[in-house]
This record gives structure tokens, sequence and C-alpha cells, in this order.
């Protein structure tokens, strides 16, 4: 009986094998033909193209990432010191639930609400880990489209420009407010706030809270003050998205003056903090997102429904940023190096901006270059038009985007020189 059944067993794998093991034909693939390529991103595009150039000339002034002096990635001591710890402290990399590590949470929140909140002492505020900025971002999105559906939107006229894909994607309108003056390559103040006044209530106001990307132009703090008591007014929903704490200015109180002037205000807000600038963790997508409330119900409420709207896009956030982050904020000695660290990277990108206007001088342009020393942060926009950058891409090897924007971490003490000699000479027949 064994014997043959398995003589029919063979025999009918034998028959249905054709049928089974047909591979598809080329045709089948044809319902992807309407797929069309798409273009690169503006700034990751940028990269790859630096990264196949072979020229030793050439320089990256386009991403957004720190480098040394010496051009090199920068691993924060106190984040090694703090990956050590880790190695001991946690023995396994189990699943983080739906809104991350508590720990971390709330470290990071005190980091950007300050000790002193009364909102945050109160627990009125609903945190939960996020994919870095980008996915904050996109889960505030989300959020509003699910809960806040006919908001609309209203960026900087100049932004980074993945809050428009962001945004996008998210379902939401989007429309502009005035905020950069080409003109004076600084803060069209009067504009801005004239445009706010006009918003309708319960307008959604995108605001960066410090180190404007890609302008560099920063309100002061008196100017954040007009903002905030207009915001308050007029009933807007402030959506701060924080990507340089610290960075900025080398003070993470400095930087987090107008997200904590709103909150003291008790303006409703929404927040996206991201953690890769400002402790060099790029490839670990750390961040928070956050909303203010108006009591610990409320709060409880809140992220109930971000953890239910963050379920489908990631799940579990990732663990090793937010462990290395926690850690540090919550050892003081680890904490006090990491401010220290973090000063030193904003002071070398602040003296390279010194030092590219004194190397334009040298090289001879009469032109105005004040903007760069009084713009902020990681980026600069230079006012260099489309053709002054292709110009600087084909003839000096030069990367940066077709706006004139210029990533400040770029410049080192060994290639300023050569790029302010080529921005020269793109420039010296020129208005400018």
């Amino acid at each position: 009986m064994g014997i043959k059944f398995s003589l029919m067993l063979v025999s009918f794998l034998k028959r249905s094998r054709p049928l089974a093991f047909r591979p598809f034909s080329s045709t089948n693939y044809s319902i992807w033909d309407n797929i069309q390529l798409g273009p690169a991103d503006p700034i990751l595009g940028l990269t790859e193209a630096f990264k196949k150039d072979t020229d030793k000339r050439k320089v990256s002034l386009g991403a957004g990432t720190y480098r040394d002096d010496e051009n090199k990635p920068y691993v924060l001591e106190c984040v090694k010191k703090a990956i050590v710890i880790n190695d001991k402290k946690y023995p396994d990399f189990e699943y983080l639930g739906v809104d991350g590590l508590p720990a971390f949470v709330q470290s990071g929140l005190k980091l950007a609400y300050g000790e002193n909140s009364n909102t945050l002492k109160a627990g009125n505020i609903a945190g939960c880990q996020a994919l870095s900025g980008t996915g904050s971002l996109r889960l505030g999105g989300v959020y509003l489209k699910r809960f806040v559906p006919n908001a609309v939107v209203y960026l900087p006229d100049e932004t980074w420009p993945n809050h428009r894909n962001i945004f996008r994607d998210s379902g939401l309108e989007m429309k502009n407010y005035r905020y950069y003056d080409p003109n004076t390559r600084g803060l069209n103040q009067a504009g801005l706030l004239e445009d706010l006044r006009a918003l309708p209530r319960g307008s959604v106001v995108v605001l960066h809270a410090s180190a404007h990307n890609p302008t560099g132009v920063d309100p002061t703090q008196e100017q954040w003050l007009q903002i905030r008591d207009i915001v308050k007014e007029r009933g807007l929903i402030p959506f701060f998205d924080m990507a340089y704490q610290g960075f900025t200015s080398g003070s993470p109180d400095r930087d987090a003056f107008a997200l904590r002037a709103f909150d003291e205000a008790g303006i409703p807000l929404l927040l996206a903090q991201s953690f890769a600038k400002n402790f060099g963790l790029y490839g670990t997508r750390t961040g928070i997102f956050s909303i203010t409330c108006g009591n610990s119900k409320q709060a409880e409420a809140i992220l109930s429904q971000l953890k239910i709207l963050a379920r489908p896009i990631w799940s579990s956030p990732p663990i090793n940023g937010a462990r290395i982050v926690e850690t540090i904020l919550n050892t003081p000695e680890l904490d006090t190096l990491w401010r220290k660290e973090v000063k030193i990277m904003a002071d070398r990108i602040a003296s390279m901006r010194t030092s590219i206007v004194d190397n334009l001088r040298s090289a001879g342009s009469q032109h105005n270059w004040s903007h760069i020393t009084n713009q902020i942060g990681m980026f600069a926009y230079t006012g260099l038009n489309k053709e002054q950058v292709n110009r600087l891409r084909e003839e000096f090897r030069i990367y940066l985007t077709l706006d004139g924007r210029i990533s400040i971490a770029g410049l080192n003490t060994k290639n300023v020189q050569y790029v302010a000699n080529a921005f020269h000479e793109v420039t010296k027949n020129a208005r400018f």
C-alpha cells in the first residue's frame, strides 16, 4: 500500500510540475509600464552626483550633515560613552511600545520645553517617539488630517522642501506666508505679521524653532514675542519644527526660546523634535512628536490616538538612538559633555561664516556679504542665482542647491579660501 501510494504521488507531481513552476512571462509585468521615472530629490540627488565626481577639487555644500575641520563625520564623545554604558545596561533589543522609550520621551520633552514648564510638570503634554524630524512631522500631519481635517497648513515662503512632501502626503492643504526678504536677505517681519493677522482662526502655522532651513534667517527674541502675540490673538495653531536645538547658537535654552515663549503663553502647540544634528545621530532616526494640552485627561486621550496613528506607519520606533539620548540626558557627566560638544559644533560653523566672508573680501569682492554672518545655523542663503550655482558646479566642482543655499558645515580651513575665490569669480561681474 505504501509503495503504491508513493508511486501515485510521484506521478501526480510530475504531471502538475509544469503548472506549479511555470515561470512568469515578461508580459505579466506590463501593469507597471505606465510608471514613469521620478525626479531625483534636489538634495539627495546632489549628494549622489558629488559622490560620483572624481575631481579632487570637489566640495560638497549641499547636504545638511555636520563635518569637522578635516571634513569627517563627527561622532560625539558623549555618544561613544553612552554606547559603552548601554552595552552593559541593556541586554536585548526587544520591541519598544508604539509610543517609544518612555524615559527618552520624557527627557526629550524636558530638553525642549524646559524643566520649569508648567505644562510639562502638570503632565499636560502628549509625547510620542517618532522617526527623527521627518517622522515627527508626518505623525503630526496625519493627526491633523484625522482630527482637524479642514485645517490649512501655512508654511514660510521659503522652507525645507520636505515640508511640502510631508503635508501633501498627509492629505492637507498648504498655503504660504511671507517670511524671507530676498532684497535684504533677511526676515520680512512686516509681511510675516501682516499675513498672520489675516489667517483664519484654526489655521496651522509651521514655524522653525531656530536655524531656519534653508535661509538661516531667524526672528530676534523681540520679534518672536510679536509673532506669539498674534498667533494667540488670532487663535492659530503653531507647529514647531525643532531640528537644531543647541546646534544653532551653542545654547539649548536659547534655541528653545520661541517654543517656550509660546508654551508659557498657554498656546496649544505641536512640536516635531529631531536629534539628528545636535547629537550626531543621523542614521538612528531619533525624534519625538508632542502636543501641549489643557489637562492630563486631554494628554492621555491624544497620546492614545497618536499610538493608533503610529501603529500602521512604523509600529515600533527604533531603539538605539532613543537609548543613547536618554542615557546622555539623564547622566549628569554626559549631559555636561554634550552641551560642551554641541557648542563646539555651533562655534565652528559660526567661525566658518566669518571666514568665508573674510576670504571673499581678500579675493577682492566688492559685494556686501554680511547676510552670511547675520544668518545663523547650519545653512546660509548666499543670494547666488541658478546660473552662478551651475558655474560653481561645472567649473569649480562646488556642489550646492540651485536656490543658492549652502551648508556651512561643508566649509573648513582647507577649502574655505578656494570656495570664496570661486564665489568671487562667478559674482564679480554681476549685480548682487
